[in-house]
């Protein structure tokens, strides 16, 4: 075919400004970025870009021989007892995903937030796989440091989920490779691990970044309801069915009355998690004081409840504490050992649970505006310090005493 008596695809003809493939897209992407030193806006995604800027400035050979050295003994021993417990609470969902991925060639492997090996499938190295038999090692570093442009390294870097495909990575050594990865965080809101679906020499057979972002999101919120040891964990949801589902929303109350953590799910029929301290107060995000949400520990099904947004949503309620201790604060009589709100009562009848309290509630009411003035007198007015020793927020207080004096307005 000629264009102006030139032939395309010669030397002379006009460059090739748009790509058909995603093959081509990435090799013009590569061809602007490592050869004219243009940005390739809208051939790759943003997160592949930005991990080509970084590894420009620590790797500048893109066709060297990639080592992937495991790390000492040591680190290696040290590494995997550091994260013991995302081992633990991640083994269920690893079997069930490679008892999945069985069939294709596959590898699912789980790294630690630096991006070190601490789980990989093993199955027997194949000859079209010279790069999985290297680095499906547990030890293995793959970060961007070591290896470039991959997708749980990007992970580890950004924190954030992504695929990296073909020639996307960095070096050409990897141009084989496909991965996608999605991130696994802690209760501190910090990546604990990144969960990663690899495959080489051929592309997903299937959405690898849906799989992989469904698992991680079951082993993150086991990781947040096994480190939340001291924490009233709710489960809810719009719908009670996907109550123990990856799609559940989960948060941690702290016996202080504030929201100590959201997974996900959470964040996103709350909002965003504020940082001031008096923001995340239970009683402001969920529009329910620390106590009425024990009461709902008593239950076992899920109950209804209307947030503070107005939103319905069922909820479940369970106490990670031993013995509520740290919570009995909250609801407790002068001279009761364990409070109401925190007995457990599995014998309670589906009819009763929907009921409100009537009588009881007065009367911790009333109880609870005398223990707050009289520790108010007894620091003087001064809110923070009474807070303090109530071991409840300033913001509950403020609400509290603004409300009496509305009532008392009416």
């Amino acid at each position: 075919m000629a264009l102006d008596g030139r032939r395309i695809g010669t030397a002379d003809a006009p460059r090739q400004l748009f790509a058909s493939t995603p093959a081509q897209r990435v090799a013009l992407a590569r061809q602007q970025f490592f050869e004219e030193g243009v940005r390739p806006s809208g051939l790759v995604g943003e997160a592949v870009i930005q991990s080509w800027m970084r590894c420009s400035r620590t790797h500048t050979d893109r066709q060297r021989i990639v080592p992937f050295d495991a790390v000492t003994p040591s680190r290696l021993h040290a590494t995997l007892a550091r994260n013991r417990e995302l081992l633990e609470v991640a083994r269920q969902e690893l079997v069930q995903m490679e008892h999945a991925l069985a069939g294709t060639d596959c590898r699912v492997i789980l790294t630690d937030s630096e991006g070190v090996l601490v789980h990989v499938t093993q199955q027997p190295a194949m000859a079209h796989q010279p790069v999985l038999c290297k680095t499906a090692r547990v030890g293995v570093n793959i970060s961007e440091r070591i290896v470039g442009t991959t997708a749980p390294g990007i992970v580890a870097s950004t924190g954030q989920a992504c695929t990296v495909n073909g020639a996307e990575h960095y070096f050409d050594l990897l141009c084989q490779m496909q991965c996608a990865a999605a991130p696994i965080r802690d209760v501190t809101g910090q990546l604990a691990g990144v969960l990663d679906l690899t495959a080489e020499a051929r592309r997903f057979g299937f959405d690898a970044a849906s799989m992989v972002a469904l698992y991680a999101t079951t082993i993150e919120n086991r990781l947040l309801q096994a480190q939340s040891r001291d924490h009233l964990i709710l489960r809810f949801q719009a719908s009670p069915t996907l109550l123990g589902t990856p799609l559940e929303a989960l948060a941690g109350i702290a016996p202080d009355g504030t929201i100590a953590w959201l997974n996900n799910a959470g964040a996103r029929l709350l909002g965003r998690l504020p940082e001031a301290a008096d923001e995340r107060d239970v009683e402001c995000l969920l529009g329910h004081d620390l106590a009425s949400l024990l009461r709902l520990g008593r239950r076992e099904a899920a109950q209804p409840l209307r947030l503070a947004s107005g939103l319905g949503v069922w909820v479940q309620a369970r106490l990670k504490g031993a013995d509520g201790a740290d919570f009995r604060h909250a609801v407790a009589m002068p001279g009761e050992a364990t409070p109401l709100a925190i007995e457990q009562d599995a014998q309670m009848p589906a009819a009763e649970a929907c009921e409100p309290e009537p009588h009881p509630e007065t009367t911790l009411r009333e109880h609870s505006r005398k223990l707050i003035e009289e520790t108010l007198v007894a620091h003087g007015g001064n809110v923070s310090q009474a807070a303090r020793q109530l071991r409840v927020s300033r913001g509950t207080l403020y609400r509290r005493l603004r409300g009496w004096k509305e009532d008392a307005a009416d």
